[in-house]
């Protein structure tokens, strides 16, 4: 009996692991691809869009004022009323314009860097198909992205915000160019820029992160 107990344990030890139970499964949102070890406090972020306009006002006549560009009285007539209209809000214009450079490169920074902790993660997440690779009318290779016009109609989202999606099975879309799914499957850190092509050419895309996907489904809450 003894030998039949061993011979059992043995054949169950020589079974392949079976695919992640759903319990094993991590549902992301977007925030999760960003490291939270690279949040920082950006004074930019607090701005209205009218007084991002402003200060972008106030930049730019600034920058042509020190390279000695001809100014018309109009532009002038601009600057002047950004500059009332920023001063009456008490924003802070000196501060923020001596802090572009390092907020830009920490934005940069943080865009280019991938959580860690996802690494090799079987994850499951939604988001919106933009297709690169099609079989037999069906999408083999995809770029998932968090908005409808990400990569095409808008500048591309930040590296560690698209995922490069591959999937041996394929996926018959509903024949819009942004479908929105839901993905399951390893998530896996990998800079690459696959080519994305579109009516009037083609462009390379920034990306972080790669999944091999084990299922896509069409979205539903």
């Amino acid at each position: 009996m003894k030998y039949r107990l061993a011979f059992f344990i043995a054949a169950i030890m020589l079974l392949p692991a079976s695919h992640a139970g759903a319990s094993d499964v991590r549902e992301l949102n977007w925030g999760d691809l960003k490291p939270k070890a690279m949040d920082f406090d950006d004074p930019f972020e607090k701005l209205t869009e009218d007084q991002l306009y402003n200060l972008g006002m106030v930049a730019n006549y600034r920058q042509r004022l020190a390279s000695k560009q001809k100014i018309s009285d109009s532009f002038k007539a601009e600057y002047d009323q950004s500059l009332a209209v920023l001063n009456t809000e008490k924003v802070d214009i000196e501060g923020l314009l001596a802090r572009r450079g390092e907020i830009t490169e920490k934005r940069r920074v943080r865009a280019l860097t991938a959580n860690t902790e996802l690494q090799g993660k079987m994850i499951r997440m939604p988001g919106y198909l933009l297709p690169l690779e099609f079989k037999d009318k069906k999408v083999t290779e995809f770029l998932l992205v968090p908005w409808v016009g990400a990569c095409i109609h808008t500048p591309p989202p930040p590296a560690n915000q698209i995922v490069h999606v591959k999937l041996s099975k394929g996926f018959k879309t509903d024949g819009s160019m942004y479908t929105p799914v839901w993905v399951n499957g390893v998530i896996k850190i990998e800079n690459n820029n696959p080519e994305l092509s579109y009516m009037d050419g083609s462009k390379n895309i920034d990306v972080s992160y790669v999944m091999q996907a084990d299922e896509v489904e069409f979205y539903k809450k």
